[in-house]
């Protein structure tokens, strides 16, 4: 990880050339509260012949955990250093390559396919994120399929959940941690195309 928010690093300039400004780096590495309670909800959850798919991985710490539990995990993010982050934290923990892939909620070609299981955390910061990410989840989402997100209040959830509707997703109760945490787990599951 980072060793603070003002760490920085593109020798070869190709999170400038996407647009990643050295102000963004922290976004994905550094540990968030998010990220730790995803990263714990993965410890239980059901995997077990699934698809899994992380968005916005960051350090990629649920889907070490995922890895550690033999899923079949894939990671992405939009920077690319969070591809690098991943593979030492792989090799730092001796877990299984975990398959990564650089991309963008807007990028209009992807040949990541469909998933069971998509997870992410503190995905929703921006007003137009909202459409963005639905957008993204509809088209790797599988007929039958469980979307997890981890939000810290930010405002956007329901908006998404608006946005989901329509394809068939189903929101259930925002799931709490303590009382004054912001923290919010966000379940949406799918059982037929819409």
């Amino acid at each position: 990880m980072l060793r603070d928010r003002q760490q920085f690093s593109d020798p070869d300039g190709t999170a400038e050339a996407l647009g990643v400004s050295p102000a963004s780096w922290p976004l994905f590495g550094m540990v968030w509260e998010a990220g730790t309670l995803l990263a714990t909800h993965m410890v239980t959850h059901p995997v077990a012949g699934l698809r899994v798919l992380e968005v916005g991985c960051g350090l990629g710490i649920a889907s070490l955990v995922l890895s550690a539990r033999g899923a079949d995990i894939t990671a992405t993010d939009y920077n690319p250093a969070a591809g690098d982050f991943l593979v030492f934290n792989s090799e730092l923990n001796q877990s299984a390559p975990i398959p990564f892939v650089r991309e963008g909620w807007a990028d209009e070609t992807s040949a990541l396919g469909c998933f069971d299981l998509i997870i992410g955390s503190d995905l929703l910061y921006e007003p137009d994120h909202a459409a963005l990410l639905a957008d993204y989840v509809v088209r790797h989402a599988s007929a039958i399929c469980e979307v997890i997100l981890v939000d810290p209040g930010r405002g956007h959830t329901n908006r998404f959940s608006r946005l989901l509707e329509p394809h068939g997703f189903v929101r259930e109760a925002a799931g709490k941690t303590t009382p004054g945490d912001p923290l919010r787990t966000h379940r949406f599951r799918r059982s037929v195309v819409a």
